[in-house]
């Protein structure tokens, strides 16, 4: 694993590089339940109706998709610091019919480039694993959502069954890089993803950083045995 001045730098390559299979590897890895995972992050938004919502690390736009098929009157912005992974995302939104209701932009989590209160909303998904300061992204995605809006974050979780783990860790360290190799020809960038997780936060330890963040009612639900995490956090009104 790359330390933390090289991880910026290491992860971008990465996504550049599995950018044009990143959406069949998510559908093969989870068989296709991401997409649902993604349309609960949607539905635990509760938007306003004329609402503006923000997905950090929004990658090929699936999570804004959804955001914007589920409010059709909310405007969503996508950001993220992968230029390749927001490529991919372009063919999707235009297919979709979305009279330009979703824009992206180049941006990092730690930084992003809105001023206070703009947002709604902020949701993000399968990105915590790859920043590197995870308190200063919860502190910045608090800065930049109204008094009274949400957060609402999917991770990738440790099983916390024994036999469970055991086949997770088995599937997810043994199989997902051969399968990754296979279908991407990139096999290095799947070791990293399930490395990532290696030393990764336990949900409840994200709960405690999101409250640290100053986020309130801090809340969150296992999924797929325990391998999924939705966490949601509501800023003081």
């Amino acid at each position: 694993m790359p330390d933390k001045i090289e991880k910026a730098v290491y992860v971008n390559r990465i996504f550049a590089r599995i950018a044009p299979r990143y959406d069949l590897m998510n559908r093969l890895m989870t068989g296709g339940r991401d997409q649902d995972w993604r349309r609960q992050v949607a539905r635990l938004a509760r938007l306003p109706p004329g609402g503006r919502v923000l997905d950090v690390a929004t990658g090929t736009g699936d999570i804004a998709l959804a955001l914007a098929r589920r409010y059709r009157d909310v405007q969503v912005v996508g950001v993220d610091f992968s230029l390749e992974m927001m490529r991919t995302a372009h063919p999707k939104l235009s297919a979709a019919d979305l009279n330009g209701r979703v824009t992206l932009a180049a941006g990092d989590a730690l930084r992003l480039p809105y001023p206070d209160r703009s947002f709604d909303a902020v949701t993000t998904g399968f990105a915590l694993r790859n920043v590197t300061d995870i308190p200063r992204t919860f502190a910045e995605m608090y800065r930049v959502v109204k008094p009274g809006g949400r957060v609402v974050c999917l991770e990738i979780s440790r099983p916390t069954r024994p036999l469970f783990r055991s086949l997770f860790r088995f599937y997810f360290y043994r199989v997902v890089p051969w399968i990754g190799g296979l279908i991407s020809g990139h096999r290095d960038a799947y070791l990293y993803l399930p490395n990532s997780l290696t030393d990764f936060l336990t949900p409840e330890e994200v709960k405690v950083v999101m409250e640290e963040a100053c986020w309130r009612q801090v809340r969150y639900r296992r999924l797929m045995i325990g391998t999924v995490a939705i966490h949601v956090g509501v800023k003081d009104a």
